[in-house]
């Protein structure tokens, strides 16, 4: 028989060895919380990585990485929890690289981290341009796929549907299932507000108050979800829009918590809110007082402002967006309050991002009025270049448009500013813009009133906006629901009225629009007409790239031309209440030798040798023949 005493040393060794090993292992763990990026992509055509490092007192600790990769740099803030570990990964294949932290020459802990294959061609991606048609989701309120995820145990806001303003369970999955009823429409681009996580206690449903931008917020779903998301889109032959916020976070995100350095946002001695008098930023007699308050100061209490002229947080946001770019396989970005950010700082974010993938489309909500504004904020812009500045954004929101799309159609008797010269008017301003053919055109979308309310539901109405903003130059966008007639007043119910829930997006619903046997004969109206005008503009190469010829409206009738080489499209919009004949010897410039158009709306002909007929408020689009 063993000695009992012996027996007993012997194992006591062992069990504190163990501990040591445990306590040590348990160490490890617990001085690295969070490393972000997560992992990265090998054979970036900008080498340098920028690893944030976050742990307890962290930044005690000397950095050193395996596989002959070299540091380049390391930096250090007043938070010693946080270290920036800047690496080159120049001709450094796919692989796992390992981090280790020294202490007084010791290894104190190690950090695994992957460099992974890029997709072929990604640099290459397409991106979305005018021959696409975007369907803008608020994945909330569109469809509810998976119940289970309404409700999350770790995330203070709950499931609510009973709540106008809270959590109505729409998620990823939810967008999935219901593909083919997007395609169906035309759209081959969906645009969802933001989906990473928002932990906000209230109206976090909406995203823009973001609490962690490398995850995708748990009630919509997972980042595998979103990847899954992408992925069916692609196999459709559409695209995903991914909307990125570089002027703020939510007051609840992890960072915010414990700031990197103070210097991470835009502070004041007091709690400042931006002016939103965006104006201030071109100004040459603006204060520098209002300047700095309109960049600086915060969008509201709960998102603190960014301060992107920091250059770890520069490159931190400009990290996170092509990661996403790359593990998502986007196809593009829309970028929330683009020109709420210092403009240099997003110059250069838009300029790495494009660098990166040449063809790769951003396009920046400018919220200003009037064009010099807009076209400012446009790549190569000669406004811009007045101030010796170029934004690197390859595509403005057409606000000055949506605009006029909000009042024009109401005006039944023209005179010298109103009906149709307010269309007309915008456009001849079109020379200030580089790239007229980039621009967002929209009648609509998630922060402003909903067309149908603003035309009181006049199915005629709509059917001239739809026809406007899928005819002329730009990339159209289509805001979910319009198309089966839904509306919402912002003036009455706020942003939740103009938010509401897709019917047929969760089981249990009375009336599911989004088959064709649950559609009312209304919403069925609706529809099939968004369906075939868009459908139809799908493969028309003339209102996607084509030039444009229009004519100063008379008795507000309003005729333009987009043609190419090959193709002949002619839009003719009366505006009156009434019956109205139009003679075309007018538009012999652009008629040439065709003698009738089919409308590609109703199928009619219409003989366009000498005069046309329009019944009130309609439009007809004829490929001319």
């Amino acid at each position: 028989m063993n000695n009992p005493k012996t027996f007993f040393q012997t194992n006591l060794s062992f069990f504190k060895i163990l501990l040591i090993v445990l306590l040590f292992s348990a160490s490890a763990k617990a001085q690295i919380q969070k490393v972000e990026p997560p992992f990265w992509y090998a054979g970036m055509k900008n080498p340098e990585l920028q690893i944030m490092f976050y742990g307890k007192n962290i930044a005690q600790y000397e950095a050193s990485v395996s596989n002959n990769v070299e540091i380049k740099n390391v930096e250090k803030t007043e938070n010693p929890n946080y270290l920036f570990v800047t690496i080159d990964t120049k001709d450094v294949k796919a692989s796992e690289l390992v981090f280790s932290f020294k202490n007084k020459n010791k290894v104190a802990f190690t950090q695994k981290y992957s460099l992974k294959e890029r997709r072929a061609n990604s640099a290459d991606r397409k991106s979305y341009d005018a021959s696409d048609m975007i369907y803008l989701i608020m994945p909330d309120r569109f469809a509810n796929g998976n119940p289970k995820n309404d409700s999350d145990a770790i995330l203070t806001e709950k499931g609510n549907r009973t709540e106008p303003g809270g959590r109505h369970g729409g998620d990823i999955e939810g967008i999935i299932k219901n593909l083919d009823y997007i395609s169906s429409l035309g759209a081959t681009t969906v645009w969802s507000t933001p989906l990473c996580e928002d932990n906000d206690a209230k109206h976090s449903y909406h995203g823009y108050g973001q609490s962690d931008v490398y995850k995708i917020d748990a009630r919509y779903g997972t980042n595998e979800d979103y990847v899954r998301l992408s992925s069916e889109l692609h196999k459709k032959d559409m695209k995903l829009v991914m909307d990125y916020v570089t002027n703020h976070w939510g007051i609840t995100h992890w960072m915010i918590k414990d700031l990197p350095t103070k210097s991470w946002i835009n502070q004041f001695e007091n709690y400042t809110q931006t002016h939103h008098r965006r104006e201030v930023i071109t100004d040459i007699h603006a204060s520098k007082l209002d300047q700095e308050i309109c960049v600086d100061g915060w969008f509201v209490p709960s998102m603190p402002d960014l301060n992107l002229r920091n250059p770890l947080v520069a490159k931190y946001l400009t990290q996170n967006a092509i990661w996403w770019i790359e593990y998502a396989n986007l196809d593009g970005f829309r970028v929330d309050t683009y020109n709420y950010s210092d403009a240099t700082a997003m110059s250069n974010w838009a300029k790495a991002i494009t660098t990166e993938y040449p063809s790769f489309n951003i396009v920046g909500e400018i919220w200003m009025h009037n064009q010099a504004n807009l076209s400012y904020w446009q790549k190569d812009s000669k406004i811009g270049a007045i101030e010796n500045y170029n934004s690197n954004l390859p595509s403005v929101m057409d606000f000055t448009l949506q605009d006029q799309i909000g009042s024009a159609f109401n005006d039944d008797n023209a005179n010298w500013d109103n009906g149709m010269i307010k269309f007309y008017n915008n456009f001849t301003l079109d020379y200030l813009y580089p790239n007229p053919n980039s621009i967002l055109v929209f009648a609509e979308n998630h922060d402003t009133d909903r067309i149908n309310n603003t035309y009181k539901y006049d199915f005629t109405k709509y059917k001239l906006v739809m026809t406007l903003i899928a005819t002329v130059r730009g990339i159209p966008q289509l805001y979910y629901g319009s198309e089966i007639g839904m509306g919402g007043d912002k003036g009455k119910g706020g942003d939740a009225d103009i938010r509401q829930d897709f019917p047929g997006g969760w089981a249990g619903d009375k009336n599911n629009a989004l088959t064709a046997a649950g559609r009312t004969a209304e919403q069925a109206k609706y529809f099939d007409f968004t369906s075939k005008l868009f459908t139809w503009r799908k493969s028309n190469e003339a209102v996607h790239f084509g030039k444009m010829t229009h004519y100063i409206p008379e008795n507000n009738i309003y005729v333009y031309f987009r043609y190419t080489d090959t193709k002949t499209v002619m839009v003719v919009f009366n505006n009156n209440a009434k019956e109205q004949s139009v003679k075309t010897s007018r538009f012999k410039e652009n008629i040439k030798n065709f003698k009738s158009g089919k409308d590609v709306l109703t199928g009619k002909t219409f003989d366009i040798s000498s005069e046309i007929t329009l019944e009130p408020k309609s439009v007809i689009v004829l490929e001319l023949e």
